[in-house]
């Protein structure tokens, strides 16, 4: 029984959900990101460690890609993430030409979904509501802590 895109984008998303929560656990931003091969297979993993590093470009994806090294195969890969990618995690996908993207909710907040589309980036929005509480609740709780994530200027 082979198994279906559907259930491997599932896979991966259910992936990026464990390292979001993971970051939450740790102090920071609930957003997570998982790399997936063809095949179904995990290949990298991350969460924003933004809070956690003090580093301002360690966002979930970018910190995906970091953890999955030097490749030649992205343009065969899928990204799953919790949260649509803002400009510099859609810029990485470009760059990488990652072919596909599976978020898990843009309801809280809509990246460069465009910018992935132009690109000829398949954007696949599963509108997840376990994505989607985890960051109602977390920007409830830390909205300054979440407009700092998203470059919102302070009072």
């Amino acid at each position: 029984m082979s198994t279906s895109r559907e259930q491997m984008d599932r896979a991966a998303l259910d992936a990026a959900v464990v390292q979001a929560r993971k970051s939450l656990a740790e102090g920071g931003i609930p957003i997570g990101a998982a790399l997936m091969s063809p095949e179904g297979i995990i290949v990298a993993l991350g969460h924003n460690e933004r809070v956690q590093s003090g580093d301002p470009t360690a966002h979930a994806e970018t910190v995906c890609i970091r953890s999955a090294g030097r490749r030649r195969d992205w343009h065969t890969l899928t990204m799953a993430t919790t949260l649509s990618p803002c400009a510099m995690c859609s810029g990485t996908a470009v760059l990488h030409r990652i072919p596909r993207v599976v978020i898990g909710e843009n309801m809280t907040f809509k990246g460069r979904e465009d910018w992935l589309t132009a690109e000829g980036i398949e954007v696949v929005v599963v509108h997840d509501l376990r994505c989607t509480s985890m960051m109602e609740d977390f920007i409830s709780a830390r909205p300054e802590l979440w407009d700092e994530d998203i470059g919102v200027p302070g009072e």
